[in-house]
């Protein structure tokens, strides 16, 4: 274990970048039960520069006056790990690393005993050599098997060329009639934080369940298909669409195809079932 001198120093680095992820963490609650989701997963690994299996060597809990921005119930470790791999990620990391991690505490205000623990972490370099920032106070999970193969995957359609671009909104939707009573198809394009727009259609043919489908490129393709569950695209879509369609996106004028465009929407809504996480 460093010395008091030495975890000072260190600490007062990792504090600072600590504290800036910390007011909006606040409002997270990671549930007791149940597993990490696969929106939780993505949620972790999307922003982290590096997804690193650790295990645990030493840890020391700080004073609350050297740990602002914990949520109650919580106290932040110092942790000292050894690299066990890096699953993610091209920068240079040592053998031992440093970092910060808030964790509850237990009725007495004790932390949980880490010592010898593996863990997965998910997080950035701190400009100092063997320390790490995590992207959130609370990116670290126990490692398991299970764990890091349920990881993998996203990680590998993450770093992909054509990984679906994040979605930021709807910007655009309209409804159209066909030439047919009961049949219409319905557009609605996407932002997203990438160059061109995502589109989704909904078909509607008369005696004929709807069928919709997204494209991730500028051509409108009818032939496009749902995205898979717990793939990115579906996560791109089911975990930030908005709860409503916003009013100014609605391009139609008469009253019939903006209630169908609304009909559509929520339909694809629940296609997509929903978002699912253990962690807020």
């Amino acid at each position: 274990m460093a010395d008091m001198q030495n975890l000072t120093k260190v600490t007062l680095a990792l504090v600072a970048g600590l504290t800036a992820l910390a007011a909006p963490a606040a409002a997270q609650e990671v549930r007791a039960a149940g597993a990490a989701t696969y929106a939780d997963l993505v949620d972790l690994a999307d922003p982290a520069d590096l997804v690193i299996r650790a295990q645990i060597r030493d840890q020391a809990l700080l004073s609350p006056e050297r740990a602002p921005g914990v949520r109650r119930g919580y106290g932040r470790l110092y942790v000292e790990a050894r690299t066990q791999a890096l699953i993610a990620g091209s920068a240079p990391i040592g053998e031992s690393i440093r970092y910060l991690v808030d964790v509850p505490l237990d009725e007495n205000g004790k932390p949980p005993k880490l010592k010898k623990r593996e863990v997965i972490l998910f997080a950035r370099a701190a400009g100092r050599p063997g320390e790490i920032q995590l992207i959130a106070p609370t990116a670290q999970l126990p490692w398991s098997e299970e764990h890091e193969a349920r990881l993998r995957p996203i990680l590998a359609e993450l770093s992909a060329p054509d990984a679906p671009p994040s979605v930021l909104g709807v910007r655009d939707i309209l409804s159209m009639p066909g030439n047919l009573a009961g049949e219409s198809e319905t557009q609605m394009f996407l932002n997203t934080d990438g160059e061109g727009p995502v589109s989704i259609t909904v078909v509607r043919r008369p005696n004929m369940a709807p069928v919709w489908g997204v494209s991730w490129t500028e051509i409108v393709d009818q032939a496009a298909r749902p995205p898979a569950k717990d793939t990115l695209a579906w996560y791109r879509i089911a975990c930030f669409l908005p709860d409503g369609l916003p009013a100014d996106a609605n391009l139609a004028q008469d009253p019939t195809s903006r209630a169908q465009a609304e009909e559509d929407f929520r339909f694809v809504q629940q296609s997509l079932g929903p978002c699912r996480r253990n962690r807020s």
